[in-house]
C-alpha cells in the first residue's frame, strides 16, 4: 500500500497529517478534492492492508457521517457496494429478559429516507487510503512519529518520524494531529479537558454474524419490519445504567459493546471477555446465550475508561495547526455523533487550508471556527451527561430519544446538510436561535431526569414505531432539501417551533402522569404561544 517518499531524509509538504486512520485519511481526500495540487503527506502507524472486522470502534454512522462520506467525499458507491446500509437505531428494553417480543421495542418498521451505513473500520480505511491515493496523496503506513516541532513565527513545522528502519523529517505549512487517543499535539500543549460524563466502555467483535430475529418465534413480532432485517440496524439492548451494541460489518463479523455509567457498572466487573460474558449472563441472557457458543470466534477484546472529554484548542491560525477526530475530543458512543464530529472538523480544517492558501484573514476564521465546533461539542453534551439512569426506563427513554433526534435532525443536521457551518456570517446570524435551543435542551434533559425519578418504568410488549409518526420521517427526510438563503432561514424557525411543540406535549404528558413533577424551569423558555394546545408528536400511550 505504501506511496514511497524519495530517497531524500528531510521532505517540504503544505500539509502533514499524523495519523491515516478515518479522521487521517478523510480529511487528506477532502483536502485534495478541494485542492488538487495541495501536497499532502499521511503518516500512519499501522501498515496497511489493515484487518478486516477486527480493527477500531466506531463502526455506526449517523446522518451527518453519512453525508459527508457518499456525498461530500463521494464514496457513495463505496459504501453502497462494500459497506451494510444501517436500518436506524433500535432499542430493546430488555434487562434480565430472554424473550424480545416481550418488551417495549423503539425504532422504525421500515428504513427511513436518508441513509446511514455500519462501517467496517478496516474495509473502510483500507478504500480510503486507496482513493486519497488515487488522488495524489503521499501515504506512508507502517511508520511511527517519534518526535514534532511546532513552527514558530510562521515557519515550518517539523516532523521526524521512522519508516522502513530509517529516520526522515517532514516539514509542513500545517500540521494535522489525527492520531486519536494518543493526541499527539493536545498532549504537547497541555490542551486536555475533562468532563462531568463518566462512562467506560468495553468491546469486541465476533467472526459471526448476531441475528436477533433469530432470537424469538413470535410470528407477529418478526412481520413488524420491512425489510425482516432487524440484524442491521445499530441494536441498543438497554438497562439501568447502561447499554449493549450489536453493529454488524459487511466482513461477516458482529461487534459488540457494553457502556455503561461508571458508578452503577464498575469496568471491572466487565473489563474482560469472561467477565463480560458473565455481565451478559445477568442483564442480557439472551444475548449471553447466542455468544456462547461462539467463544472460540473471538476476534478481539478491547476497553475504555471515562471514554468521555472535551479540548480547549483545536485550530490554531496563528501556527496552523488543528486537531480532527479523537485527538481534539470525544463524546460518547450512544448517538455515534464521533464521525459526525470528524466531518465536521475536517470541513472547518479544509476551509482553514484553502482560506491560508488564498492569503485570507486565517487567525479570524480559526477563531470563530474553533468557537463553533466547541460550541455543538457543548450543545450534545448534556444529552448523555447524568442521563445512563433514564436508559432502562420504557416510559421515559421513547421521549427522550424522541426529542434528541428533533435536536439532532433539526439543529445539527441543518447546519452540516446545508453548508451554513463555514458562513460565518450566517452563523452570526443564528447566535440567539442556537442559544435557546441550547437552553432547551438543557431544561429537557434536566426534566426527563426528574421524570425518571417518579416514572412508573412500565415495559410492555409492543413497538413504538418511528416510521408511523409523520413529522418524525419528514423531519428525516427533509434533511437532504437544498434550501436557500430564505429557506434556510424558514427551516431553523420551523426547528424552534418543533423543539417548543414538542417540549411542550412532553411537559403536558409528564406532569398529567405525575402531578407533582415542577417544570417551570422548562416552560419558562416557552413563549405565551408555544403549547397552548398540544402537538399530537408523541407516541400513544399503550391501552
Amino acid at each position: 500500500m505504501n506511496q514511497e517518499l524519495s530517497a531524500r531524509t528531510s521532505t517540504r509538504h503544505d500539509v502533514v497529517i499524523l495519523g491515516g486512520g478515518l479522521a487521517g485519511l478523510s480529511l487528506a481526500l477532502q483536502l485534495k478534492q478541494r485542492l488538487p495540487a495541495l501536497d499532502v503527506l499521511v503518516i500512519e502507524r499501522r501498515s496497511h492492508p489493515v484487518p478486516a472486522a477486527a480493527h477500531k470502534v466506531g463502526e455506526s454512522t449517523v446522518e451527518i457521517a453519512a453525508y459527508y462520506f457518499d456525498t461530500v467525499l463521494g464514496l457513495k458507491q463505496h459504501l453502497q457496494e462494500s459497506q451494510l446500509k444501517k436500518f436506524g437505531f433500535r432499542f430493546f428494553f430488555s434487562d434480565g429478559a430472554r424473550e424480545l417480543a416481550n418488551v417495549t421495542e423503539l425504532g422504525a418498521s421500515t428504513f427511513l429516507a436518508t441513509p446511514a451505513y455500519q462501517l467496517d473500520r478496516g474495509i473502510f480505511e483500507n478504500a480510503l487510503a486507496c482513493f486519497a491515493q488515487e488522488h495524489g496523496v503521499r501515504f506512508l503506513d507502517g511508520s511511527i512519529v517519534r518526535d514534532f516541532t511546532l513552527n514558530e513565527a510562521g515557519g515550518a513545522h517539523d516532523v521526524s518520524y521512522e519508516h522502513a528502519g530509517a529516520t526522515h523529517h517532514a516539514q509542513s505549512r500545517w500540521l494535522v494531529d489525527a492520531t486519536g487517543r494518543a493526541g499527539l499535539i493536545k498532549r504537547r500543549l497541555d490542551l486536555a479537558q475533562s468532563n462531568e460524563h463518566d462512562a467506560n466502555a468495553v468491546w469486541f467483535r465476533i467472526a459471526s454474524r448476531i441475528d436477533v430475529d433469530e432470537w424469538s418465534h413470535d410470528q407477529p413480532w418478526l412481520q413488524r419490519c420491512n425489510p425482516p432485517h432487524r440484524w442491521l440496524s445499530t441494536i441498543h439492548l438497554v438497562g439501568d445504567g447502561y447499554w449493549v451494541w450489536l453493529i454488524p460489518l459487511a466482513s461477516g463479523s458482529h461487534s459488540v459493546g457494553i457502556v455503561a455509567d461508571a458508578a452503577m457498572h464498575p469496568l471491572d466487573g466487565i473489563n474482560t471477555f469472561d467477565k463480560a460474558m458473565e455481565w451478559f449472563r445477568r442483564h442480557q441472557p439472551r444475548l449471553f446465550e447466542a455468544l456462547d457458543d461462539k467463544r472460540g470466534l473471538l476476534q478481539d477484546f478491547a476497553f475504555f475508561r471515562h471514554f468521555s472529554y472535551g479540548c480547549k484548542q483545536v485550530f490554531s491560525g496563528t501556527q496552523r495547526w488543528a486537531l480532527t477526530g479523537d485527538a481534539g475530543l470525544f463524546l460518547d458512543p450512544f448517538y455515534s455523533p464521533g464521525s459526525d464530529f470528524i466531518a465536521i472538523g475536517n470541513t472547518f480544517i479544509t476551509e482553514l487550508v484553502q482560506r491560508d492558501l488564498a492569503g485570507g484573514p486565517l487567525e479570524l476564521y480559526a477563531d470563530v471556527y474553533q468557537k463553533i465546533y466547541l460550541s455543538l461539542y457543548e450543545y450534545m453534551l448534556p444529552i448523555y451527561v447524568g442521563q445512563y439512569k433514564l436508559f432502562g426506563d420504557a416510559e421515559v427513554m421513547p421521549v427522550k430519544v424522541l426529542w434528541d433526534y428533533t435536536f439532532y435532525w433539526g439543529v445539527m443536521c441543518q447546519l452540516f446538510f446545508q453548508n451554513r457551518l463555514t458562513d460565518i456570517i450566517a452563523m452570526g446570524r443564528l447566535t440567539k436561535a442556537l442559544a435557546r435551543t441550547h437552553e432547551l435542551n438543557v431544561a429537557m434533559q434536566q426534566f426527563l431526569r426528574a421524570w425518571g425519578e417518579v416514572s412508573g418504568r412500565s415495559n410492555p410488549p409492543q413497538m413504538l414505531d418511528q416510521a408511523r409518526l409523520g413529522w418524525f420521517t419528514e423531519l428525516n427526510r427533509g434533511l437532504t432539501d437544498k434550501l436557500d438563503n430564505d429557506g434556510f432561514r424558514a427551516r431553523m424557525d420551523e426547528t424552534l417551533a418543533q423543539l417548543a411543540a414538542l417540549a411542550a406535549e412532553i411537559v403536558a404528558r409528564a406532569t398529567h402522569e405525575h402531578p407533582v413533577l415542577d417544570a417551570s424551569a422548562l416552560l419558562s423558555l416557552l413563549k405565551p404561544d408555544e403549547g397552548a394546545a398540544p402537538a399530537a408528536m408523541l407516541f400513544p400511550r399503550a391501552a
